[in-house]
């Protein structure tokens, strides 16, 4: 499983740099177009929106992934295997409920506006709700991965502090 979802982030992430590179190919094929020849990319600004929300979200289930996301361990890093246990189950059911309600939201959202049309590009509005599914699901199916091996005894007692470390030390 963990080669799967390993797999499945470095995809993940191809699709991120590309997001990136056309936001970039857009926003400054539409400024030399507006200040060089007096027109412009029409769909340029809204795409580019959609595009950098998809890419946040994006990396967020990566950064679920790779345990990239701000957390304060400090007081879990002194408790014992029992201690980092509890708190890790806490806090990884207080995440799945966070989860799911972003989850049910999105849902929700995008059935709600998939019959509406973007003002400039005429595309669904329920494509720029479905990546709030996209991220549930994944993550959602990441956190109980991470809870699963806690909780079967798989995680050794540094998977139980899902923090990572800063590389800037």
């Amino acid at each position: 499983m963990d080669r799967i979802l390993d797999l499945y982030c470095t995809a993940l992430k191809g699709v991120i740099a590309l997001c990136l590179a056309v936001m970039v190919v857009l926003v400054f094929g539409n400024v030399v177009l507006r200040y060089g020849f007096n027109s412009g990319i029409t769909v340029s600004e809204e795409l580019s929106r959609w595009l950098l929300v998809w890419l946040t979200f994006l990396g967020a289930i990566v950064a679920v992934r790779e345990h990239a996301h701000l957390g304060v361990d400090t007081l879990v890093r002194k408790l014992g295997p029992t201690g980092k246990r509890i708190c890790f189950i806490i806090n990884y059911g207080l995440m799945l409920y966070a989860d799911w309600l972003l989850l049910a939201g999105s849902w929700r959202q995008t059935i709600i506006n998939v019959d509406d049309r973007a003002p400039a590009t005429g595309l669904s509005l329920g494509i720029f709700y479905a990546v709030g599914v996209i991220f549930g699901v994944s993550a959602g199916i990441m956190l109980l991965y991470d809870l699963f091996k806690v909780v079967s005894g798989q995680a050794t007692e540094a998977d139980m502090v899902a923090v990572r470390e800063s590389e800037e030390h």
